[in-house]
């Protein structure tokens, strides 16, 4: 079934618009949420959650690239429930470690995450990342956006944990000076 189908589905309020949701992208909103929570059950509740944030705004959201809508409900979802399971201790999961790495790069003030969704932050990005080769562009969305370990995008790339580190170092690196060109301190 195409994306399309499958929005009219939900636009229609037709119960199988989640059926046919969970069979086409279940897999792929799983593994964005267990990426982040590392936790089967709790993954598991977020594309739940996800299908059920999807229904609630399917109409009058009609999205255009259906992975990309459900992506970040599920990615926002995990997210808030990593901040509140690691509220009282700090985890050395993949998003932490991943968000961490890009503390030094993007401005203080808010959360990482509350400026990552800001508007004008984003719209930077955007316009970092395309300036990038894909294979970088690839990497950073892979560790930054996704969550990947080194070693998963390391296999990935065919490269050493040792390349992948680097590549990562360059682009944060780029992305520093990138953000400091266009007015964005840390």
């Amino acid at each position: 079934m195409t994306d399309s189908q499958i929005v009219d589905l939900y636009w229609n309020r037709h119960g199988n618009a989640v059926t046919e949701t969970k069979k086409k992208y279940g897999q792929y909103l799983f593994s964005i949420a267990n990426h982040i929570l590392s936790q089967r059950e709790d993954s598991e509740e977020c594309v739940n959650d996800t299908l059920l944030g999807a229904w609630n705004s399917i109409p009058p959201h009609r999205p255009t690239t259906l992975s990309t809508y459900l992506g970040k409900i599920t990615r926002r979802l995990a997210l808030n429930r990593h901040r509140r399971n690691t509220a009282e201790k700090r985890g050395g999961t993949e998003a932490d470690l991943s968000l961490e790495e890009l503390s030094d790069c993007i401005p203080a003030g808010r959360s990482i995450d509350e400026q990552l969704d800001s508007r004008e932050l984003a719209a930077t990005l955007n316009r970092f990342l395309s300036g990038l080769a894909p294979e970088q562009r690839q990497t950073f969305v892979c560790r930054y956006w996704y969550c990947d370990s080194i070693g998963e995008i390391a296999r990935k790339f065919s490269w050493s944990e040792s390349k992948t580190k680097m590549t990562l170092l360059r682009t944060r690196e780029k992305l520093r000076q990138y953000l400091k060109k266009e007015g964005i301190f840390v």
